[in-house]
């Protein structure tokens, strides 16, 4: 148990599905979805790649095995989300959910969003950057700043397109709910709507304060390692990321269970004001949906820790 008001130790993290939330706890994923007739559909699964266990723990390396496995994770729930929501798979009035996802299609489903984001955040602002050193001479240090400005307004620019769909407002929502619900677990408040709604929608160890410390930290090590060739500076941008996602990772643990640190503040200070794009005020269903997704991984872990 926790004293009210104080972190937990543990930490539990989600994400926003299609009219649900998935948490992460710490030895399975759970998912709770909104059916179209109303019920909430909720399944738990084992947390993957048992085998990365020992590596979960090494500071740094941690970064890129726990975002790997969350980005299939996240897209498999997705998929999953996706069909409860419209009861593609599930026809009739019964208690049984969608079956397994093909693993060829969630691989598939990942590639391609990695080579989309590869091509459009990271492609697109070296060419933009040559076209400018160009024509303003700059150095390699301001050259480097001016292709993370890019990268960061594309960004933004992306967030703030898609959050004007009705859809996907709906989903930041979910996102909200969320965070409101982890801030409460994580500060032994009670998971009802009424101790869940004192807290706010952003939260420190969002994945959008995730990119955007990516984002900065990129800046940073790419001063140390800009070939002059344009085809080999793309390339050395994919190559170091693994080592920018662990080194912003680091960044993001200690942000939350440092949150209350006068410095840490100031650190996280537009992380927090950016999610802002990223998440709206749930109503009270979809905070009932985001605390049965907390409350089954919670026991999920409780009983395998018996």
């Amino acid at each position: 148990m926790t004293e009210a008001g104080r972190p937990t130790a543990s930490t539990y993290g989600g994400q926003a599905l299609i009219e649900g939330v998935m948490i992460r706890g710490q030895t399975c994923v759970s998912m709770a979805v909104r059916r179209p007739n109303g019920e909430i559909f909720v399944e738990t699964q084992p947390l993957g790649w048992r085998w990365a266990r020992t590596i979960r723990r090494i500071p740094f390396v941690r970064g890129v095995i726990v975002l790997s496995e969350m980005l299939v994770v996240g897209t498999r729930a997705l998929i999953f989300s996706a069909n409860v929501a419209s009861e593609e798979e599930n026809k009739g009035d019964t208690d049984e959910g969608p079956g397994g996802l093909s693993s060829w299609a969630v691989a598939s489903s990942v590639a391609v969003s990695l080579l989309l984001a590869i091509a459009i955040f990271f492609a697109t602002p070296v060419f933009a950057t040559r076209l400018l050193d160009s024509w303003l001479d700059t150095t390699n240090i301001w050259s480097n700043v001016i292709e993370g400005a890019i990268r960061l307004l594309m960004f933004v620019a992306y967030i703030g397109l898609i959050g004007l769909m009705p859809d996907i407002r709906r989903v930041f929502a979910y996102h909200g709910a969320e965070h409101m619900t982890i801030h409460a677990r994580e500060h032994g408040q009670p998971l009802d709507v009424g101790s869940i709604r004192q807290f706010g929608t952003a939260h420190p160890r969002c994945g959008t304060a995730f990119i955007l410390v990516v984002l900065v930290v990129a800046i940073i090590v790419h001063v140390f390692w800009t070939p002059p060739g344009l085809v080999d500076r793309v390339i050395s941008r994919v190559v170091v990321l693994p080592l920018i996602a662990g080194l912003s990772y680091e960044i993001i643990r200690f942000s939350g269970f440092h949150a209350n640190n006068i410095l840490v503040k100031a650190i996280i200070w537009p992380n927090l004001l950016l999610q802002a794009l990223t998440t709206r005020q749930p109503d009270d269903d979809q905070i009932e949906v985001a605390v049965r997704a907390l409350e089954e991984a919670l026991e999920e872990d409780r009983r395998l820790a018996v």
